[in-house]
């Protein structure tokens, strides 16, 4: 595919020549569906665009619908197009990438598709004879996991491969949920382990994707001056917080079963808690990486079913106003029980038990119609043993802090004490800001970009093991079970356009502090 020089001069250089997929047939289950039109066609033309795909490779869509290649490739091209603004002047370079593109028609239950599939992969391959492997990403209900992985494994479409080295190669992108709780996500880890190995499954988050997240161990590990401060002498507390404006956009039949929880927690928020807390791995590879997050799930204290009051707090946001819009309360949603008692809010405090983090919460809060849409890691330290300064009366000394935002603009800061201009010795806070828009003067790269680019070239450093995943249910899994045998009968418990209840302020309170507005 020909880069146009425009995208490739402000792109490319953030790729780099290592970091270049190699040939592969990439199968989409789920074809016709909205994370195939959003981010997955998109995020692989981009990579084209970036010159980050290699100039032969094949996708191959199946779903139900009756397409064929021509009527996929002019439905992919709407989507595209209207989705992102940056694609209307690559019409040109669109002509060449569809036709690369391909569609099949089948049932996912029904084993004449695979049998389909194994023939017209067969096809593609001779159509494409540098391609290394067959990258299978399942962009489908959760509950059709199992299904396609089994039916996939006993056609011999998706073969058991040996070393993570060996070619052709055969990987497997599972989307979260990974299982409904702990049960389930044992149960579907058998299924994958009966299939393929280990190393051949990517189960992907796309908030590791994101350039911050990613940052997140540069800042750590390759500057010494925050490092010696990463641990319990010297930070006070740990927030993260997930923030949406949004309800639950016309999903209420998932969110329904889901709830804040499943959806944010056992993935997004808890993959961020490992990364402020690991240990430094001995090298940035996968396991290594993904060994020392596991550690953290293991430290994190389990609680009993009386302490749960103390541990986490749900909410249910009420009609209110969002962005100076009168919104409807989640009960009144399309597709939500007027009695419903799912939580769209939920706050936790987290203890990790080990040598480093002995004693510092750890506080994850996520909701649905609050102020703002934010995403960001802060991290507080403690205040000087001894203050030196008088401070005016009524007036407090403010914390240094240090926060990795994560979205919607990418950055970190770090807020601490100068001394204002004057006669007098008094103290104000400042922020040392750095963005990444503007630092790098690109708005870098799309997650799933990342991530699948990662999984073509065999990088599972970013995505998640099956202990971790069972790891991180086994922290959740006991909460879910003790709210489902305690139905609240406080909901709605805050209005739509608020931070959230009154007792999820309680829980940070008793810790000595207070919540922060992101931002």
């Amino acid at each position: 595919m020909q880069v146009p020089a425009r995208l490739t001069e402000a792109r490319l250089p953030l790729v780099g020549a290592l970091r270049r997929g190699r040939p592969c047939v990439i199968i989409i289950f789920g074809a016709g569906g909205d994370l195939t039109h959003r981010k997955l066609l998109p995020a692989i033309f981009k990579l084209g665009l970036d010159a980050a795909m290699p100039s032969k490779f094949v996708i191959l869509g199946v779903d139900r619908d009756a397409y064929d290649d021509d009527t996929f490739r002019v439905k992919m091209r709407e989507a595209v197009m209207a989705g992102d603004s940056e694609f209307a002047a690559h019409h040109d370079t669109w002509a060449r990438f569809e036709d690369q593109i391909h569609y099949m028609q089948g049932d996912f239950k029904d084993s004449a598709t695979y049998r389909a599939l194994h023939a017209r992969l067969a096809e593609l391959d001779e159509s494409c004879p540098e391609s290394e492997g067959h990258l299978f990403h399942l962009a489908i209900p959760p509950s059709l996991y199992a299904e396609v992985i089994d039916q996939l494994s006993e056609s011999g479409v998706l073969p058991r491969i040996g070393p993570p080295e060996q070619r052709p190669w055969a990987r497997v992108i599972i989307e979260k949920p990974f299982g409904h709780d702990l049960e389930s996500a044992r149960a579907l880890n058998a299924v994958c382990r009966r299939a393929v190995a280990e190393h051949q499954i990517y189960r992907i988050d796309h908030y590791l994707g994101k350039e911050t997240v990613q940052n997140l161990l540069v800042l750590r590990f390759a500057n010494s001056i925050f490092e010696p401060l990463w641990n319990r002498h010297q930070v006070h507390h740990v927030q993260i917080t997930a923030a949406e404006t949004i309800g639950i956009e016309h999903r209420g039949t998932y969110y329904e079963e889901a709830g804040v929880v499943r959806d944010m927690f056992q993935n997004h928020l808890l993959q961020l808690l490992t990364l402020v807390a690991m240990e430094p791995p001995a090298a940035f590879r996968a396991n290594d990486v993904r060994d020392e997050k596991v550690k953290v799930l293991h430290a994190i204290r389990p609680h009993t079913h009386w302490e749960m009051h103390d541990f986490a707090v749900r909410g249910q946001y009420g009609p209110g106003v969002v962005d100076g819009n009168p919104v409807a309360g989640y009960r009144e949603e399309d597709k939500v029980a007027p009695n419903s008692t799912t939580p769209t809010y939920a706050a936790m405090r987290f203890l990790v038990d080990n040598w480093r983090w002995k004693g510092v919460p750890f506080f994850l809060r996520s909701g649905k119609r609050l102020p703002a849409q934010a995403t960001e890691i802060a991290i507080q330290f403690r205040e000087p043993p001894h203050l030196m300064f008088a401070l005016p009366d009524g007036q407090k000394m403010e914390p240094n802090v240090l926060v990795i935002r994560i979205q919607p603009s990418e950055g970190i800061s770090l807020r601490f004490e100068v001394k204002v201009p004057g006669f007098e010795v008094r103290m104000a806070s400042v922020n040392m800001n750095f963005d990444y828009a503007k630092g790098f003067d690109t708005t870098g790269h799309d997650a799933y970009e990342t991530l699948l680019l990662d999984c073509i070239l065999g990088d599972a450093t970013l995505f998640t093991r099956s202990d971790e995943a069972e790891a991180a249910w086994e922290i959740l899994d006991p909460l879910l079970q003790h709210w489902a045998r305690n139905v609240p009968t406080h909901f709605p418990n805050y209005a739509a356009g608020t931070w959230g209840p009154v007792i999820a302020d309680e829980l940070v309170q008793r810790s000595g502090t207070t919540w922060r507005t992101p931002g």
